[in-house]
């Protein structure tokens, strides 16, 4: 999956029950001669956004942009809450009631153990026009929107947020509570749990049954898809068309179930506001949700994380790469500390000089990228006689040297942008070239890097081989 950098351009709209999740953590000692309870001697203090909030805080870890509307109290829960929100980047319209409480989940840990969580709570009362005209104003902003319904009150009227981001062709994604799954009649996808379908449906004692009973409810809804979480069990993905398709669960270990719920519902909203297929984005809330269960709390999910589990199963790679492809590879080696050097060139007939000066550059550091010009950029270097021989050929030949670990092909006349995208440790270029002209350098010296030259061994040169042949004939 190539195009993760597209996440960027996602542009999602939650609305839903926000809350703020807070964290005390500290050692426990000894029992409580007061009642046979453990003493927590509070050591560290935390907070994260919860609910909607959390599914606004995936969205931006994934690097998309993301716009949270809901309901809090004016207290001081409301005020960190929101301040968390925009230190992430979050648009956010939050409705701030005068004697109501800001949702608040609190958890006591110790060793990494949730012993005890306090909910703060009550039901919302409010107008639900004046969070409806907010969305209303807030939705041709947005490629995706997302109800993340908690059942705490704040979505009231469902159909009033449905209908709309119908009208505009809008996909709505729908994490759903509750016994009556009509309110989301409509919804392009709900995203429930095993145990919240069943609660719907009856019983699904095996796939069989969860795909029968799970299609006539998107049948019965106008539903395009349901996407089911089974636990350790994975994913099943129920669509109109299409057969099933079930995914196994990716997490090592099931840490912290906390939010992962909220991390599916991103990841999918995020990579399809992106351009993904549902398909490709059922695939990547998967391997999300695999990670983000092995994390404590509520937590986030970035696109490194993504691209590392996406690609860990797969032999160490090597040899010819996509961007995307070599990106993540780069990070990966980088958290291994191993140091990354970088040339690029034509390399139209290789010879004895590249060879020569491609070993010199590997023993700068554990791994050797070369990027290549592709035949057009080649053309405008070098004239309509070049390059002799094609990108896949030349990128193959260097890809055969023991001395090189990842070869990438770039489009442009120069290879700046992609050097300044992976910051290599050293960036080398052979021949007579100023290294204050070198193109990416000024991006490699701001990263901590080097730039240098090295020489080419005399006598050698692709313009001088090509000239011998021509002699020859």
């Amino acid at each position: 999956m190539n195009n993760l950098h597209d996440l960027a351009k996602a542009r999602v709209l939650i609305v839903g029950d926000v809350m703020l999740d807070r964290y005390w953590h500290g050692p426990v000692t000894r029992i409580s001669p007061e009642a046979p309870v453990p003493i927590v001697r509070v050591e560290r203090l935390e907070e994260r956004p919860g609910g909607a909030a959390n599914v606004a805080m995936n969205v931006a870890a994934l690097g998309g942009q993301a716009w949270v509307l809901g309901v809090t109290g004016t207290d001081e829960a409301a005020d960190l809450l929101q301040t968390k929100l925009s230190q992430a980047g979050i648009r956010h319209t939050l409705l701030r009631l005068v004697e109501q409480i800001t949702i608040t989940k609190l958890r006591v840990l110790s060793r990494h153990q949730q012993l005890l969580r306090m909910d703060f709570e009550h039901p919302f009362l409010f107008e639900a026009d004046r969070l409806l005209n907010s969305y209303r104003n807030t939705l041709p902003t947005a490629d995706v929107v997302v109800l993340s319904d908690y059942g705490k009150g704040t979505l009231q009227h469902h159909q009033d947020y449905i209908a709309p981001a119908q009208a505009a062709q809008l996909p709505v994604l729908v994490d759903p509570k509750g016994r009556d799954f009509s309110l989301y009649r409509g919804a392009t996808l709900l995203t429930p749990n095993l145990s919240e379908l069943e609660a719907v449906v009856g019983p699904c004692s095996d796939a069989a049954t969860l795909i029968t009973k799970g299609m006539n409810l998107l049948h019965e809804l106008g539903l395009e898809a349901l996407l089911v979480t089974r636990g350790e069990q994975g994913m099943s993905l129920l669509r109109r068309v299409n057969e099933p398709l079930h995914l196994p669960a990716r997490a090592r270990e099931v840490y912290d179930v906390t939010g992962a719920g909220d991390t599916v519902i991103a990841t999918l909203a995020t990579a399809l506001a992106a351009g993904l297929d549902l398909a490709d984005a059922v695939v990547l809330a998967n391997t999300a949700a695999g990670i983000a269960v092995a994390k404590l709390g509520t937590a986030s999910v970035t696109v490194t994380e993504l691209q590392r589990a996406l690609y860990e199963h797969e032999e160490p790679a090597r040899g010819v790469l996509g961007e995307a492809r070599l990106l993540a590879a780069v990070e990966e080696a980088k958290t291994h500390g191993e140091t990354i050097v970088m040339t690029n060139g034509c390399f139209d007939l290789l010879h004895a000089g590249h060879v020569h000066y491609l070993e010199q550059a590997r023993r700068l550091g554990n791994r050797l990228i070369v990027a290549v010009n592709d035949d057009a950029s080649v053309r405008r270097l070098k004239g309509d006689s070049r390059p002799v021989n094609p990108l896949p050929q030349r990128m193959q030949v260097l890809a055969g040297l023991a001395s090189v670990d990842w070869v990438v092909p770039f489009s442009e006349d120069t290879p700046e942008r992609l050097i300044c995208r992976i910051q290599p440790d050293y960036l080398v270029k052979g021949g007579d070239h100023d290294p204050a002209t070198i193109a990416g350098g000024e991006c490699v010296r701001k990263a901590g890097g080097q730039v240098v030259v090295m020489d080419y061994l005399d006598n050698h040169s692709t313009s001088g081989l090509i000239a011998r042949i021509l002699h020859r004939r």
